[in-house]
């Protein structure tokens, strides 16, 4: 497989604000992943955001209540295995991410940089936002990396996307208090009938644009789903001093080679 995208590729991310790499990640390289997370899991160490620290639809009311402590996300992925640092400077991905961003590339710590995870009878809703939202850059073109370490179905509670959104204005008042675009809202029902499924197999990567809405279900089988989520940013676009997105050192990649 190519490194590098192809000029149709391209076309689509800027379009859609979405692009799809299948098989992009070998399958020993996911098995090991898989390996780390689970061994992580088990351990329950370190950051970790439980479903019942949200409180999104569908999870635990606390963490003392049934299913309280069932992991959400391992947090800090980069500072759990140098396996990670490995994935993400894979050229597969790196050169992938220069098309989108430009030729200096860092990884944000402070966001993402993280294992998803969906168990079996406690995971939640995840209402339609951008990645934006939290984030403080000088601009808002960053690319989210989701990686899929096993299938990635509408019934375990894979991504949906809205194509284009990363392009189109929304007002704030199409927005609720934690800036989840409104369902309830007249105006934005033409919006999310466009939404797509993004249904994966283990080792597809889904490239993202930090502006583009997106929203997930629970799972409803009883296997869980696991996948791998970090976000990069040009050489030209740093964190805002004084913001969480400036909170914590970054992985700056490698140059391109002379």
């Amino acid at each position: 497989m190519s490194p590098q995208f192809s000029a149709e590729s391209l076309s689509n991310f800027e379009r859609d604000g979405f692009v799809i790499a299948r098989s992009l990640i070998a399958p020993d390289f996911c098995s090991r992943l898989r390996d780390v997370v689970e061994q992580h899991l088990e351990w329950l160490s370190g950051q970790i955001e439980f479903e019942a620290d949200l409180n999104y639809p569908g999870a635990p009311e606390s963490l003392d209540a049934e299913g309280g402590k069932t992991p959400r996300r391992l947090k800090q992925a980069m500072s759990r295995d140098t396996i990670f640092a490995e994935l993400v400077m894979l050229p597969g991905v790196i050169d992938r991410m220069r098309q989108l961003l430009g030729p200096e590339l860092a990884v944000p710590l402070a966001h993402h940089n993280c294992v998803m995870t969906k168990q079996p009878g406690y995971s939640s809703d995840t209402g339609w936002h951008q990645d934006i939202r939290y984030w403080s850059f000088e601009k808002p073109d960053l690319v989210s990396f989701w990686l899929a370490l096993g299938p990635e179905t509408v019934e375990n509670g894979c991504l949906h996307v809205i194509p284009g959104t990363h392009q189109q204005p929304f007002d704030r008042s199409q927005l609720d208090g934690e800036l989840f675009l409104r369902e309830d809202l007249e105006q934005n029902a033409p919006i999310i009938d466009r939404k797509q499924p993004v249904e994966l197999q283990s080792g597809d990567v889904l490239f993202f644009h930090a502006k583009t809405f997106h929203a997930a279900s629970r799972n409803h089988t009883d296997v869980p789903k696991y996948s791998v989520v970090f976000t990069f940013r040009g050489g030209d676009n740093r964190p805002i001093a004084g913001t969480r997105s400036a909170s914590l050192p970054e992985l700056l990649l490698p140059p391109i080679a002379d």
